[in-house]
């Protein structure tokens, strides 16, 4: 990771270690503690950042800048077997970001017992707080990453809280959350803070472009984000286009909603989200957020829009179980037609 240049493995391709991140790694590692909590929004870095702390405190050779990427230990970590790093993830993020089940938890999956878990399992915890209890392998102590962490239950955020209280020596902490409002107050107490940098649009920009991103598509994906470039990234990867992403609020307006059907509940009512926000945000005198001005339709009725904000968030409460998906994605369309077709009364 010397220089900040070394590539891993995540979600399926490759993705080089970002220079803001590289600046807060070198930060973090110049300052002492046993535990660390790394916490801001989603697509910020947190995951990457929390690697490589631990690769860097396991590396054979660390420098100030972070893990060699050449030894035997950073090896084994790009690898996922490292003998002194355990990682506790929901067994979604496990097999997204490449990392292996136990045995009998791939074995269930296998035979398709059950469904990968969204959340921390006590299971996994238990197995990593013996983890904890052992010698280390190697000799460098050893390191538990937890991400993301508000994917804890109760149950397993207090057995993380007694060793965190009363860690065994040669055992230190990375915690990465996007919610950390969500995680028991003792923990966060118990855990150096650290929130994520924001980088500037030129920045994330660029290294948009240094992914694979068109010039063109990077100013427009990191807008649809929200400024966050890990999300920007993503939506890039899966297959969002960017002038279609700039066209369907105007084409909505006018009753077209063909790029809703294309992305399925979820997405759909997130991009709703998005553009119901900015249009708010217009009609109150800010800059829109996820849409350029000139790719907005124009101003609706505030009630309008504060109602269709509301129906919104109910529907993001129950979008993951549709009761059924096409008649959910008609009801999206029609409501949102009906909200930006509203016309703003004159006081």
């Amino acid at each position: 990771m010397a220089g900040g240049r070394t590539r891993r493995a995540r979600q399926g391709a490759a993705v080089s270690t970002a220079p803001w991140i590289s600046a807060q790694l070198r930060q973090l590692l110049s300052q002492r503690g046993h535990a660390w909590l790394l916490h801001g929004p989603s697509g910020l870095g947190q995951y990457t950042l929390a690697l490589g702390l631990a690769q860097a405190w396991l590396c054979d050779r660390p420098t100030p800048d972070g893990a060699c990427g050449e030894c035997d230990s950073c090896h084994q970590v790009e690898v996922r077997s490292h003998i002194d790093l355990a990682v506790l993830m929901p067994e979604v993020q496990m097999q997204e970001l490449g990392w292996p089940l136990d045995e009998k938890a791939q074995s269930d999956l296998d035979d398709k017992k059950r469904k990968p878990s969204k959340e921390i399992r006590v299971d996994a915890m238990r197995a990593a707080l013996e983890f904890a209890q052992r010698t280390s392998g190697r000799g460098r102590g050893k390191v538990m990453l937890v991400y993301p962490a508000e994917r804890m239950n109760q149950v397993t955020a207090n057995a993380l809280l007694k060793t965190l209280e009363e860690p065994p020596g040669d055992v230190r902490f990375v915690l990465a959350t996007e919610a950390a409002h969500q995680l028991l107050p003792t923990i966060r107490s118990r855990c150096q803070g650290h929130t994520l940098a924001w980088p500037a649009a030129e920045q994330a920009e660029a290294w948009l472009k240094e992914e694979g991103v068109p010039a063109a598509a990077a100013p427009v994906l990191l807008r649809a984000a929200g400024g966050r470039p890990e999300d920007a990234l993503r939506l890039h990867r899966a297959g969002l286009d960017a002038q279609a992403w700039a066209r369907w609020p105007k084409a909505l307006a006018r009753g077209d909603g063909s790029a809703l059907a294309d992305w399925g509940p979820a997405q759909a009512v997130e991009s709703l989200q998005k553009l119901c926000h900015d249009l708010i945000a217009m009609r109150n005198g800010a800059e829109p957020r996820f849409f350029a001005p000139g790719d907005l339709p124009p101003a609706a009725d505030p009630a309008a829009l504060t109602g269709w904000w509301r129906d919104l968030a109910a529907t993001s409460r129950t979008v993951e179980h549709p009761f059924n998906a096409g008649l959910m994605l008609e009801d999206l369309v029609s409501r949102a037609r009906a909200a930006l077709n509203s016309e703003p009364h004159s006081r």
